[in-house]
């Protein structure tokens, strides 16, 4: 029993009243969750409070300390800390303080991208893709591209009016700026296309205009482009293609291109993985 802070406690001589050392919690202050305390740190993170010194990173404060800060047990901060990372906000191992993950994204100009006069370079094998990245002050590259002839996805075949899980060939390719994976780039051919041109080699192929512009006498070069974009959940293959951890959540954007010959008929179905924390999809078009 107790009354106004007051314990009741029975003894042989009657009752003894004792004051209550527990802390009535206050009003209007809701307990501390995982979720609040990963919103309160989300907050903290996109304000900038964590700074670099020097060349370390920005690191959060210990599970202690932000235990002691907000709380929770120590195995709740853990929860909050794998809240964080799958978010893509924090990165986070074994052994390894939490620090935050920091990315510069870039701006991917999709009204000039192999429009007009392209600036593929075939020299330097640079293409209009690592170019538009240059002009930003990065440094582009790209893995090597694996080739193959495999049933296209149900997409890609009514993109390129293929028959239902027809073959077709695909070139992928993990893009990268400044060393890290940034996007997925799949491009997507029927196989009377590609089919014993450069197109099969696994290798960076770079020509003026564009490959498609220089085989079968140009039959099949690019004269209109059609852009599908949506919001995407990557899949567990694109998330070990990327190099992210697989609890992580990151908002993504699917960008896929058709290109059409002059007579109307699907040359290409380019599909890009974006992922939205270092990809920012960039049209200008005039009114």
């Amino acid at each position: 029993m107790t009354h106004q802070g007051l314990a009741c406690l029975p003894c042989q001589a009657g009752t003894v009243w004792v004051m209550s050392t527990k802390r009535p919690r206050a009003t209007g202050n809701p307990p501390p969750t995982v979720e609040n305390v990963a919103a309160a740190l989300r907050q903290r993170i996109l304000a900038g409070e964590f700074r670099p010194e020097g060349e370390e990173p920005a690191y959060l404060p210990s599970a202690r300390e932000l235990s002691e800060q907000y709380g929770l047990s120590r195995q709740a901060i853990g929860r909050v800390i794998g809240t964080l990372k799958s978010e893509g906000l924090i990165v986070s191992r074994p052994g390894v303080a939490a620090y935050v993950r920091r990315v510069e994204p870039v701006e991917f100009p999709m009204h000039r991208f192999e429009r007009g006069e392209r600036r593929d370079d075939q020299k330097r094998g640079a293409d209009d893709w690592k170019i538009a990245i240059e002009e930003q002050g990065r440094t582009p590259s790209q893995d090597t591209p694996q080739v193959t002839v495999e049933r296209a996805p149900d997409d890609v075949a009514t993109a390129l009016r293929l028959e239902p899980r027809a073959f077709a060939v695909v070139r992928r390719r993990v893009r990268r700026v400044d060393g890290e994976e940034w996007q997925l780039s799949d491009s997507w051919f029927p196989s009377a296309v590609a089919m014993d041109t450069p197109l099969m080699e696994e290798r960076d192929v770079t020509m003026p205009g564009g490959v498609l512009a220089n085989i079968h006498d140009g039959r099949y070069r690019q004269r209109r482009l059609r852009d599908e974009i949506r919001s995407w959940s990557l899949t567990p293959q694109e998330k070990q293609r990327l190099g992210l951890d697989a609890d992580v959540s990151i908002p993504t954007t699917r960008h896929t291109r058709i290109g059409y010959n002059a007579e109307g008929m699907p040359v290409r179905c380019m599909v890009t993985i974006a992922p939205g924390d270092r990809n920012v999809l960039v049209y200008e078009l005039e009114v």
